[in-house]
């Protein structure tokens, strides 16, 4: 794995992984483990997916659900840290490697579509549309 996205949102994944297994054994936490689960390992294997597109639009749009979990995901750990299920100190390493991986996938998913919208404006230009 060379691209730095697939290898954060890989390793938050496993992060995700052992946290689920802590709430579950430690904290006896198992809805909310579910939840978190299920988003914060989505991130990764949706940016995985975007590596193979079939398509521009494709890759968007595999990006952009990756940054919905993204921002699902932060939502659970905000959620675990404020009802007193996770300490801060517990949750802090979680938050800050999830908004890293949002802020990146917001920065891919935008320069992504400026890009689009300028192959398609120079299309239009050119009169081929």
């Amino acid at each position: 794995m060379a691209n730095p996205i697939e290898e954060k949102s890989f390793e938050f994944a496993v992060m995700i992984v052992k946290l689920n297994k802590y709430l579950n054994e430690v904290k006896k936490e198992y809805v909310f483990a579910k939840q978190l689960l299920r988003s914060g390992t989505s991130i990764g294997a949706n940016v995985a997916e975007a590596q193979y597109a079939q398509s521009e639009a494709d890759f968007i749009s595999k990006n952009s659900i990756a940054l919905k979990e993204a921002a699902e995901t932060h939502y659970w750990l905000r959620l675990l840290e404020k009802s007193g299920i996770l300490l801060e100190d517990e949750a802090q390493p979680f938050v800050a490697k999830c908004i890293e991986i949002k802020v990146i996938l917001n920065a891919i998913v935008r320069s992504s579509k400026s890009k689009k919208k300028q192959g398609e404006n120079s299309i239009k230009k050119s009169g081929s549309v």
